[in-house]
């Protein structure tokens, strides 16, 4: 598998062509929204806004420059993903992608077809599927993936990253049998005998992902290097990277260095990798594209896998999921980060995930709440919310990281999960909003196809993408137009200490512009589905047009 991905890596590099260079911009054609205001121009000299105003002013602010006419499209503050994973989303492109898989059929179907195409992969691994649209009504078994690929190892992952399923080689290879005891904060589901059926849940994916051979160093730089040119094509300047290891961060500033970046990124480092950030605080390289700003943990599993953890039982299924890391190792994580300055960023997705993360938060800054707000630790999806911590990010200055895209999907199985009463606090963006709380957008991507027009779609119309909303979906949380934006821009550049430099289109700030096909504040919702992006500015370099 190793040397499939360095052949394909170094075959796909010839091809990428050089980014531009940072040019004096004149954009005008169509609606230019600031973040406060909507005006006809924009000028850029030296990488930074010069002027927002009209025409004939920005012409004169910035004589010479690249004439940059919309025709009609819409420009807006850089949009950036609050959550993503950046090497995750390249090595999407690089193996075999499961997403919009229809059917546990359709899934054995491109498995053999990829395994036909790739026999020089001695482990094959996918990702991207999620069983909840599909006519069996189950899990993947390893007895699905056998029909396809009998002889060689396969571990498929699921688009939540919580739970993955193997075929038989590779539980053989692992050494899974029914005698092997799930480790803590984890699951190995059975059959009806007893045997493992292939799926593994949240930590017990360790089990199966400590025998799958590594990308080698040329495979990880291709990955970062195609997720950042498919986020800048698809509008995003920048995203904030999670779970990431100290080799990504490598390969990040070496990109940069070369001029081959084309995005901002901010780094939170794995649990494993954290010990630099940890000890000496947040860091940029000499671009200032690449920074390490802090860690990110998980506190417990994904609601689709019922790995989530909730405060009283599911309603479709005994258990009320799991917390994956002990409350004694993020505390000690915790004290470490507030001596350095280094910023928390902790996955919780239950009312119980949430309520255990914003308690030990609380307990890391005892008698000193001014700091805990000035340190803006973050939730990473804080999805599901009891009535009573809801407001308790506002009263502690806790930044709510959400995805709206998740809601579009999960409304097909998080009502059976939930029941009424929790889905009350579920996504629920309004509510937060409402109490004074800080809301960072962003994708989870490759979780999510990473679109930044699906994202504001999902957080201000909360219908999917064919228009359906349950009928106790609570509409309510939907925000408004200028609320998604805000999500999307300043939201993400609050999260990071970026509100003085991005977030908003004025003078003196970082030229980062994305420019979509429709205007988002006008245009109907269907429109919005179908839109994309036009161009991708950072910092005065076009790092995508459409049709270049």
């Amino acid at each position: 598998m190793r040397a499939a991905l360095q052949t394909l890596a170094l075959t796909a590099g010839l091809a990428l062509a050089a980014p531009a260079a940072a040019q004096d911009l004149l954009i005008h054609g169509g609606p230019i929204y600031t973040g406060e205001a909507v005006v006809q121009a924009l000028a850029v000299k030296d990488g930074k806004v010069a002027y927002v105003g009209g025409l004939d002013a920005a012409r004169a602010a910035a004589p010479g420059a690249r004439d940059i006419d919309l025709k009609g499209a819409a420009a807006y503050p850089g949009f950036v993903d609050s959550h993503a994973h950046l090497a995750g989303i390249g090595f999407r492109e690089m193996t075999l992608n499961l997403e919009g898989t229809a059917s546990i059929e359709a899934l054995v179907a491109r498995l053999k077809a990829w395994a036909a195409a790739n026999p020089g992969a001695d482990v094959i691994s996918g990702a991207g599927w999620i069983e909840t649209h599909w006519p069996e009504k189950r899990f993947p078994t390893r007895a699905d993936l056998d029909r396809a690929v009998p002889d060689r190892p396969v571990v498929l992952t699921r688009a939540d990253g919580h739970a993955l399923v193997a075929n038989t080689a590779m539980l053989k290879l692992a050494g899974i049998t029914a005698q092997t005891a799930a480790p803590a904060g984890g699951q190995i589901l059975k059959d009806a005998k007893g045997e493992p059926d292939g799926m593994l849940i949240d930590n017990a994916m360790s089990l199966v992902r400590a025998k799958v051979p590594p990308p080698g160093a040329a495979a990880l730089a291709e990955a970062v290097r195609r997720g950042a040119r498919v986020y800048a094509s698809r509008g995003w300047t920048g995203l904030h990277d999670m779970s990431v290891s100290s080799a990504e961060v490598a390969v990040q500033q070496s990109l940069a260095a070369r001029g081959e970046l084309s995005i901002r990124i901010d780094n939170y480092m794995s649990q494993a990798d954290s010990q630099k950030v940890l000890a000496e605080g947040p860091s940029q390289d000499p671009t200032g594209l690449v920074r390490v700003r802090g860690v990110k943990l998980f506190m417990d599993g994904a609601l689709g896998s019922r790995g989530a953890a909730l405060l009283a039982p599911y309603s479709d299924a005994e258990g009320t999921g799991l917390i994956v890391t002990p409350r004694e190792t993020v505390d000690a994580i915790l004290a470490k980060a507030r001596n350095s300055g280094a910023q928390m960023a902790v996955h919780a997705i239950g009312d119980r995930g949430n309520r255990v993360i914003l308690d030990a938060y609380q307990q890391a800054f005892a008698g000193d709440p001014g700091a805990l707000k000035a340190a803006r630790w973050r939730v990473e999806h804080a999805q599901i919310l009891a009535p009573e911590d809801l407001p308790r990010f506002a009263q502690m200055g806790v930044v709510a990281s959400m995805q709206p895209s998740h809601a579009i999907g999960d409304l097909y199985f998080a009502p059976a999960r939930l029941g009424p009463e929790r889905l009350k606090g579920a996504y629920a963006w309004e509510s937060l909003l409402k109490s004074g709380a800080h809301v960072a957008g962003g994708s989870d991507a490759p979780v999510e196809k990473g679109d930044p027009l699906v994202e504001f779609y999902a957080a201000a119309y909360r219908h999917d993408l064919k228009g359906f909303a349950g009928p106790d979906w609570h509409l309510d949380e939907a925000v408004t137009r200028a609320q998604a934006l805000d999500m999307l821009t300043s939201g993400s550049a609050f999260a990071v200490f970026r509100e003085q430099d991005l977030g908003r289109l004025s003078v003196g700030r970082d030229a980062d512009v994305s420019v979509f096909s429709v205007d988002l504040m006008t245009a109907p919702f269907a429109d919005i589905a179908k839109a994309h992006a036009v161009m991708t500015i950072v910092g005065g370099k076009v790092v995508y047009q459409s049709g270049s």
